[in-house]
Order: structure tokens, then sequence, then C-alpha cells
């Protein structure tokens, strides 16, 4: 079981996350589930998940309330939603927020699956329709203001944002770009200063609304 990736599902209709389980349970293995934000929240760092599946649209608060308030206190999961909404303003959205990907439950059993792999793995993954959504959303960022801020940077300085991007812990990026936790820490608070930004959580949104990654 623990070779299995750990998948952790949101969403408010109950037999639709039994469908989840029934569905893919023996192919991942599913930490838990929930069908509210606090609940959800709760859930998510106390099983620590690789990949949580998350519905966009729930009565109290949504998906990317899920989100944000997760990475406050855990920056390391990949979020995939899972809506069966397919509209531009809800990709768009929880793509900023920090979302990994955006799938509508209209995918197969094994199509989900193979997207779980791929989120956990680092890829961006969408639904054909939905690609183009994201595609044109980050191509009206102008080029030359994402070039003005990164040309404030050192190299290594970059390579770090980067690694932020993908959500990588400080003791991770230390370790695959050779340095000390202490030296990432303070690359990432030279950047923090140089994009007057005040915290990870901020940097990282800032990196995927500039769909650095």
């Amino acid at each position: 079981m623990n070779e299995r990736l750990k998948v952790f599902v949101v969403d408010d209709h109950a037999m639709f996350r039994a469908g989840i389980r029934s569905e893919i349970a023996d192919r991942v293995w599913i930490a838990g589930d929930a069908g509210s934000v606090d609940e959800a929240v709760e859930g998510i760092i106390d099983t620590a998940p690789q990949v949580v599946l998350l519905d966009v649209h729930m009565p109290d608060g949504g998906g990317r309330t899920v989100l944000e308030r997760v990475r406050e206190r855990n920056d390391t999961v990949q979020f995939l939603a899972l809506s069966a909404s397919d509209a531009a303003e809800d990709v768009i959205d929880i793509i900023r927020a920090g979302a990994r990907g955006y799938v509508t439950k209209t995918v197969s059993a094994d199509e989900l699956v193979d997207a779980i792999r791929r989120v956990a793995d680092g890829d961006a993954v969408f639904s054909p329709k939905l690609a183009g959504f994201v595609l044109d959303a980050f191509a009206s960022i102008p080029v030359a203001q994402v070039d003005s801020d990164l040309a404030e940077l050192t190299a290594r300085e970059r390579e770090v944002l980067q690694h932020v991007a993908r959500g990588y812990t400080y003791r991770e990026i230390a370790e695959r770009l050779y340095i000390s936790v202490k030296t990432v820490e303070t690359h990432v608070s030279s950047v923090l200063r140089k994009l007057q930004l005040s915290n990870r959580h901020e940097l990282s949104r800032w990196a995927a609304d500039r769909n650095i990654r």
C-alpha cells in the first residue's frame, strides 16, 4: 500500500466521494476524504497526501479556500481540481491559486489515475478543452513585465524561485541544489525583498500567475 500514491478527496457530495473510492482505490491510496472546507483542511494536514482531488465549488467556501488554507501549513501537497464545471473563470481561478491541474468529472477512471500520477510528478494536467483557457489567460501577461521582474534576480535566485513554484520544501530545494537550508532561506528572503512580496505563499502565487514552473 505504501508504494501507491497517497490521495485525499474533497467533494461536498458523499456519493461522488464513494464513487471515486470504488473506481480508483485499487490503484492509489485514498488516505481520506471530506465534504466541507474545515474538514478538508484538517484532514489534509493530518494525512499529508501527495495529491488532493479538489472540488472547485462547495457551499462553505470552495476549493480555492481549501488550497490556500492548506498551503499556509503545508506547501508540499499538490492539488488537482476535479469539477463538474468547465467554465474558464473557474479553471483560471484555481490554477492561479496554485492547483497543478484541472479535469472535469467526465474523466474516466484510467484518465484520472494518470492525471493524479502526473500531478504528483510535477506535471501540469488539464482536460483538452480546458488547457486552452489556461494558455489564453497566461498569454495575456506582458512578457516584458515578467522579464523585468526576473532581471532583478540572480541566476541562483531564479533557480530557487522555480523550485519554490514547483512546491518543493526548503530542505528538498537544498538537496537538489547541493546547498544548505540556510542558504535557501537567504535566497528566498532576497527574492521576496526584490519582488516586494511578504511570504512564500505570495511568492508561489506570483510565480503561478506568471506561469513560472
